[in-house]
């Protein structure tokens, strides 16, 4: 059943606010601790330290299945402590609904934050921050409620938007049913269990294929279309550049977590929220999508390797029936869940280099929506030099902010290059990793937003 988007009207929710179970508090000699309870049946919690500065930060969680749902206003315990002892407020909501929640999550968040005031008064300054599909939350915030807030942070967020991050979920998952011989429905699933099924169907496939070069090789070619990374995990030991086995070997367990995670069962409630599929590969060129990928070198020396044809099987995925999308699905997902690139305010965009499950190059599908609408000033982005989907320290995390907070005061960008993030983060805690390096990713490969007409369907 299609979930439909609420528009709150700001003096109906401050009515209802005032109806709402009252918020309940705790201190000791610490920060005030609240949480309390929106119409919407959200939760929502606040800290405020003894002496607060008068910056409020509004965090948007990532995605979360359930059944548990708690909300959330710091991304780790560590960095709250930082942030509290530094003298911020803190505040975040939980949705209302678990999964692809964006159109619960942008009013919930407001509504907290509108709770925030009326509990605490008002902020002289509003940051909104979030990480992975809280970051999507945080930029839907930023685009279409710039009022509300001074500025914005997303940490290895889904900036390239909804339309944009299916269609580059669908791709692997194609490449691996045609390549390696499966059945497997890969959209207009019809149930979680089907989608299990489906998953499992097509790991078992994989595992599978692990055991072979030429099976190795196909499943280098599938990651490649996602552009995950030669090293994506904090326990995986760095490969050389040349390695291709050993990159191989790192990417074949992000390739298991991609399907076990996000490319049926999280497709699958998205799905249900857009009335259909939302997604698509119909025109699309397999072989200019490798040619721009940033692992393409591995895959021509593993096909070399095996003996296998590359030209081969790029002809066999050109051939193979393509996945048509859903018209209304679409518009759902592009309207609820696509970007402008219109900002009113600075944002800072931050990402990881070896994400797997949001790779990097989701900030070139950023900056392309921001220069298109002309925003281009107002954003700046950093990348960290580890492994993993938002593996921040809590010094990267706290440079961050204050290189935002920076910017909100002064009108201008300065101090967002590697050395003066790596200075910053020192100083806010020398006890976790500065690892911020200049880095320019490569293209993201099925960008859409809605800056570019040529995008849409």
């Amino acid at each position: 059943m299609r979930h439909r988007t609420r528009i709150a009207c700001t003096a109906a929710l401050l009515l209802t606010l005032t109806s709402a179970p009252a918020a309940t508090a705790s201190t000791a000699t610490g920060p005030t601790h609240v949480d309390g309870r929106l119409p919407s049946g959200a939760t929502y919690m606040m800290d405020v330290p003894a002496t607060w500065n008068g910056t409020v930060l509004l965090f948007s969680h990532g995605y979360t299945s359930g059944p548990a749902n708690p909300a959330q206003d710091a991304p780790d315990e560590a960095t709250k402590s930082l942030l509290l002892q530094g003298g911020y407020a803190l505040a975040g909501s939980s949705y209302a609904t678990t999964g692809w929640a964006v159109t619960d999550a942008v009013p919930d968040q407001l509504a907290t934050l509108k709770a925030f005031t009326t509990r605490f008064g008002p902020a002289s300054r509003t940051l909104a921050w979030g990480r992975s599909y809280g970051g999507l939350v945080t930029t839907a915030i930023a685009e279409r409620h710039p009022d509300e807030i001074d500025g914005s942070l997303s940490l290895c967020g889904l900036v390239q938007g909804g339309v944009a991050n299916w269609n580059n979920t669908l791709d692997p998952a194609f490449a691996l049913k045609t390549l390696l011989g499966s059945d497997v429905p890969l959209v207009n699933l019809p149930s979680q269990e089907a989608a299990t099924d489906a998953a499992n169907t097509l790991t078992a496939k994989v595992d599978s294929a692990q055991s072979t070069a030429g099976g190795r090789a196909r499943i280098a070619l599938a990651a490649a279309l996602h552009n995950i990374p030669v090293w994506n995990a904090p326990t995986q030991t760095r490969p050389a550049a040349s390695d291709w086995d050993a990159q191989q070997a790192n990417q074949y367990d992000a390739v298991k977590g991609l399907l076990k995670i996000a490319a049926f069962n999280r497709r699958q409630e998205a799905e249900t929220r857009a009335g259909g599929n939302m997604s698509w590969n119909t025109g699309v060129d397999y072989a200019r999508l490798l040619g721009e990928s940033s692992v393409r070198k591995e895959v021509t020396a593993l096909y070399k390797k095996a003996g296998l044809s590359l030209t081969a099987d790029l002809a066999a995925l050109d051939r193979a029936p393509r996945v048509t999308a859903d018209r209304n699905a679409v518009a759902w997902m592009s309207r609820t869940s696509s970007f402008t690139g219109e900002l009113a305010k600075p944002q800072l965009s931050v990402h990881t280099i070896g994400d797997p499950l949001v790779p990097v190059q989701t900030e070139s599908a950023l900056r392309r929506a921001v220069t298109a609408a002309g925003s281009g000033p107002l954003l700046r982005q950093a990348y960290v030099d580890n492994a993993g989907h938002c593996t921040f320290s809590p010094a990267e995390q706290l440079a961050a902010l204050h290189a935002l907070e920076d910017r909100v005061t002064t009108g201008h960008w300065q101090g967002t290059d590697p050395a003066s993030l790596n200075s910053r983060a020192t100083a806010a805690d020398p006890s976790t990793p500065t690892r911020y390096v200049r880095y320019h990713p490569t293209p993201y490969l099925r960008p859409y937003d809605l800056a570019h007409p040529a995008d849409r369907r």
